[in-house]
């Protein structure tokens, strides 16, 4: 998106023509002269100094954040161990009854994580219970996973942030560093570390917001809200500095179709979307707040030479860039309070709007959008435990070795459901 501010500024005179010659030395040469040509040498006139119309910043804090979210997610599966869970699960039960001899139990409940050979206690979770190839739901909730019931019950408020900090496995953070890089390194050279950091963590909370009020019964975690905070923002600085690029309206439907298809793929099963808008809509209403440019002449006149600047005095901003800040900010302040406020009565948005969860997923003859019911109703007689699978129906018993273990029967719950 080439803009005009990319370009070197040179101001010129007033007029647009040659810098006037000082007094006495253009037309006649004085007295004495004759109006003879002196073959002395003049010294050159001194250039121009060049400057650019906006700053460019060296970019940081981007990188830093990709290290960041890395190092947390290397963090969170040394927390999660999935080869002493497994372990653990298995030593905790025996075999089935009446099934075949070598442990046939142990085994299912330790469930062999990824990779245990080469990645030790980083082995990740078996691929079916975590196709994104990464940890257990309950290893990010005890890392700080957003969960609406200890949001608004709990007051567990800071889960709004750390959610957008963690990932569930190395495919979600791949995709997700990836796009920062894209997009985060050019909006922090063109708007610097202070602007570009404000503006992804306050998106990456309104993500987080709009997720919770909708997605009551799941938990979310990952750095999407804030990315398409970022993308939202690139549209909003594309109109309210419209007049400082050149095609415009090939900018803007580059930007728009981008923003539609990352906005598609929110409708596949198994993505957040609801974190997706919620961080799109405040980035966009924070990019007229935050990315706001001088117009040109402002910048012209205010860098222009002593004596040469002529005609009226420009204002820094437009008056349409004031008008959309005051309105930005208001829809930020207002929605966020709305925001928090419901969040804190224990509000179920999806209860109340029928329609709106094909904002998240559509189902169609592909796949389904109902989450797996990996759910078992369990008895217990003396070391014998009885787990049935609400999602096919399937009964299995099992000897137990030592006192319930409940890694080892959710596991066993995951192998009798798959």
């Amino acid at each position: 998106m080439p803009r005009r501010g990319e370009t070197a500024v040179v101001p010129i005179d007033a007029d647009g023509g040659r810098p006037k010659a000082p007094p006495g030395r253009s037309g006649s040469h004085g007295p004495g002269h004759h109006g003879h040509r002196h073959h002395r040498s003049s010294r050159p006139p001194p250039p121009s100094q060049e400057f650019r119309p906006f700053r460019r910043w060296f970019p940081f804090l981007v990188p830093l954040f990709i290290a960041a979210n890395i190092a947390l997610f290397v963090r969170t599966m040394y927390v999660n161990d999935c080869p002493a869970h497994a372990a653990a699960a298995a030593a905790a039960i025996g075999d089935s009854v009446g099934g075949a001899a070598g442990g046939s139990a142990g085994a299912a409940a330790s469930r062999g994580c990824m990779l245990e050979p080469d990645l030790g206690r980083y082995a990740f979770q078996p691929y079916k219970e975590n196709p994104l190839v990464g940890p257990t739901s309950a290893t990010l909730l005890q890392m700080g996973a957003l969960e609406t019931g200890k949001v608004a019950k709990d007051h567990e408020w800071w889960r709004l942030i750390t959610c957008i900090w963690l990932h569930a496995g190395v495919i979600h953070i791949l995709a997700n560093m990836l796009s920062l890089l894209m997009i985060g390194i050019r909006l922090e050279k063109e708007f610097g570390f202070l602007r570009i950091g404000t503006l992804y963590v306050i998106s990456g909370v309104g993500g987080s917001l709009l997720s919770a009020l909708f997605m009551v019964s799941n938990i979310s975690v990952g750095a999407s809200g804030a990315l398409f905070g970022l993308l939202g923002s690139m549209l909003s600085e594309l109109i309210t500095n419209w007049t400082i690029y050149e095609n415009k309206c090939a900018a803007l439907l580059t930007l728009v179709m981008i923003i539609v298809i990352n906005l598609a793929v929110g409708i596949l099963p198994h993505v957040d979307n609801f974190a997706h808008i919620g961080g799109f809509v405040s980035g966009f209403f924070l990019g007229f707040v935050l990315l706001m440019r001088p117009q040109f002449g402002y910048i012209n006149q205010k860098n222009s030479r002593l004596g040469v600047h002529s005609g009226t005095t420009k204002c820094k901003y437009k008056p349409y860039q004031i008008v959309l800040l005051v309105i930005a900010l208001v829809i930020l302040i207002c929605g966020f309070i709305t925001g928090f406020v419901l969040l804190m009565q224990g509000f179920d948005a999806s209860q109340q709007c029928s329609w709106c969860h094909y904002l998240s997923c559509v189902p169609t003859s592909k796949w389904d959008c109902k989450a797996p019911n990996n759910y078992c109703v369990s008895s217990q007689l003396g070391d014998q435990l009885n787990l049935t699978c609400q999602s096919t129906g399937k009964t299995e018993t099992y000897v137990i070795n030592s006192p319930t273990n409940p890694e080892a029967v959710k596991n066993l719950c995951l192998g009798l459901c798959s």
